[in-house]
């Protein structure tokens, strides 16, 4: 029988809606061999998500989603097999523009209140054991019935073209490539074809291998045959490991399933040995 995995997932601590234990339980019921939880921006859930799978019959792998850019174009890098150790100076590295993030997503509410929508801050705080984002919003702006779906808000009301929302700064791809490999984990682009076009990619990857980009994902859940195929081709131009994962966050993503995305992705087990071996490298 062959093994599947899911490298990108997502829990209560970003914007998932299940817990780092209920996660577990639920990779280990869909047969999955390893399980990488990712939240955005934050290492908080990690120790959380090791002990539920202490004792089970799945590999936990520790991972954060840093939300980066380069020459003001939105990158997401994950981070993947974090050291213990590392969490506190992760927080602190992300930290430095967490404020910012956090006053752009209280301005963005704010003009949605401005606008006649019904929803508080403080209600998408409770809501959230972690840092928050837009997928936050969207998801108290879909509670309320103001939309139909999570998507249905980013393409709308909290859209940069809409002009409520204000981009904060970012992190830099390139530095937190860099900050990863220094802190021990390995460094996966995560869905680069989702947020740019090969041509851009092109020009970027270069840079992302110097700074030691390990990883990139091929397999995801909205890739088509032909996205796959020509990903996994720059992998190994590139001399880049290939990774992949659902982008898994419960009720917030409906149509996303743990471990086969959209119904067809099946993510081989190997990816997540390749990586594994990259570890301090």
């Amino acid at each position: 029988m062959s093994a599947y995995c899911d490298l990108h997932t997502h829990s209560v601590y970003s914007d998932g809606t299940l817990t780092p234990e209920e996660l577990v339980d639920a990779a280990v019921g869909a047969g999955l061999s390893a399980l990488a939880l990712t939240d955005h921006n934050t290492a908080a859930g990690l120790e959380d998500f090791a002990r539920a799978a202490q004792g089970k019959p799945i590999e936990a792998v520790p991972g954060v989603e840093f939300t980066t850019a380069d020459h003001g174009q939105e990158l997401h890098i994950l981070g993947l097999f974090i050291p213990p150790a590392s969490h506190k100076e992760i927080n602190q590295y992300i930290n430095r523009v967490q404020i910012l993030k956090d006053e752009s997503n209280y301005k963005l509410v704010s003009r949605l209140r401005e606008h006649g929508y019904d929803i508080r801050y403080v209600d998408i705080m409770e809501a959230s054991k972690g840092n928050i984002n837009r997928a936050n919003i969207a998801a108290e702006l879909l509670k309320k019935g103001y939309v139909g779906s999570i998507d249905e808000a980013f393409k709308t009301l909290l859209h940069k073209d809409y002009g409520l929302y204000e981009p904060p700064e970012r992190l830099s791809a390139i530095e937190t490539i860099s900050f990863i490999r220094s802190v021990g984990a390995v460094a996966v682009w995560a869905h680069p074809y989702f947020h740019v076009t090969f041509d851009w990619a092109e020009e970027f990857l270069p840079r992302a291998k110097d700074a030691g980009l390990q990883g990139m994902e091929t397999l995801y859940s909205t890739y088509d045959e032909e996205t796959t195929e020509k990903a996994r081709e720059v992998c190994r131009r590139f001399g880049l490991c290939e990774s992949g994962g659902s982008d898994f966050h419960g009720a917030n993503k409906p149509h996303i399933a743990l471990g086969t995305g959209m119904g067809n992705l099946r993510i081989p087990y190997a990816f997540y040995e390749k990586l594994s071996a990259l570890k301090n490298a």
